[in-house]
């Protein structure tokens, strides 16, 4: 199998080709520019063959070449403009809209004209995150309150226009090795002070990068196409009750208080009170669920310590 993986700079790309070296696919990964995390060679023990080369997504010439030349059997399109506030600034609406959406559709029609598999990384910010009902695979009862989630919505509708072959798959609350994450920002934090506050109101769950390229590569090993949702098991929490555990594995003795996300403040971009993701569709498909996060959890600050 060979599979085509973009924004492998990022935690989910990173860890995605690194999983599927492991099972001895051929592997070419691509970013806007490369580092010391975009070209790695493969690890000891890896059966695959990797390349990397540069891309600009939002190019529809630069991603038809590529795509054409490489023929993969699937692409796993990671490769996205996550920062949430920044995506709010008037200076960066052409940028975001570039990168999420024409970047996908861009991605989306080279796949077509391959007639290869793809799948699409989405957000629970694609919902209007109220209530307290976990939000159904299925479910097409959108209304995002950010930019960031207007873009990724219109990425998913234009990935459903223009295939058939495809999977979105929805994820929340994102850490990995590579890259800035929540865990890495408590850690730093708790570092300084010996006291820090954390919205309580805002539910959902995490998501292990490892382990959440373990299952799209049994994802693209199937053909079980259409919308699912993916984060690890283990309940719904809150931010706060997140950071807790965090200190809590780490041995840190930081007190955590308690806000509401009104009390806190200071975020330009509005977040999703209920980020619930109903996963249960995974398991009716035949999927294996992903451990749960206090275990997720444990694993990463090993591999950080």
């Amino acid at each position: 199998m060979k599979a085509f993986v973009t924004g492998v700079s990022g935690q989910l790309g990173y860890d995605m080709e690194k999983e599927l070296l492991r099972r001895g696919y051929t592997v070419v990964g691509s970013d806007i520019a490369e580092n010391e995390k975009s070209a790695f060679p493969a690890e000891s023990g890896s059966k695959g063959a990797y390349e990397f080369v540069l891309l600009d997504i939002t190019d529809e010439k630069a991603v038809n070449a590529v795509l054409q030349r490489v023929r993969p059997d699937v692409v796993i399109h990671c490769a996205a403009w996550t920062a949430v506030d920044a995506a709010e600034e008037a200076e960066n609406a052409d940028k975001v809209q570039a990168v999420n959406v024409t970047g996908t559709r861009n991605i989306a029609k080279a796949c077509k004209a391959l007639d290869c598999k793809m799948i699409y990384i989405s957000t629970d910010y694609v919902f209007n995150g109220q209530g307290e009902t976990p939000w159904d695979a299925d479910c097409e009862a959108y209304a995002p309150l950010n930019v960031y989630g207007q873009t990724k919505l219109a990425g998913e509708l234009a990935v459903k226009e223009l295939l058939s072959n495809y999977f979105i798959v929805r994820i929340a609350w994102v850490f990995g090795q590579n890259g800035n994450n929540f865990i890495k920002t408590m850690l730093n934090i708790g570092k300084k002070y010996d006291t820090l506050r954390v919205v309580c109101d805002q539910i959902g769950t995490p998501t292990y990068t490892p382990d959440l390229a373990r299952l799209l590569a049994d994802m693209a090993e199937t053909e079980k196409y259409g919308c699912y949702h993916a984060t690890n098991e283990g309940g719904y929490i809150s931010w706060y009750e997140f950071a807790c555990e965090i200190f809590k594995q780490a041995g840190y003795e930081t007190k955590v208080l308690p806000v509401t996300t009104e009390e806190y403040g200071l975020s330009k971009a509005q977040r999703p009170f209920n980020s619930r993701l109903d996963k249960s569709k995974l398991v009716k498909m035949g999927f294996q669920p992903l451990p749960e996060w206090k275990d997720a959890l444990c694993r990463y600050l090993k591999l950080l310590a």
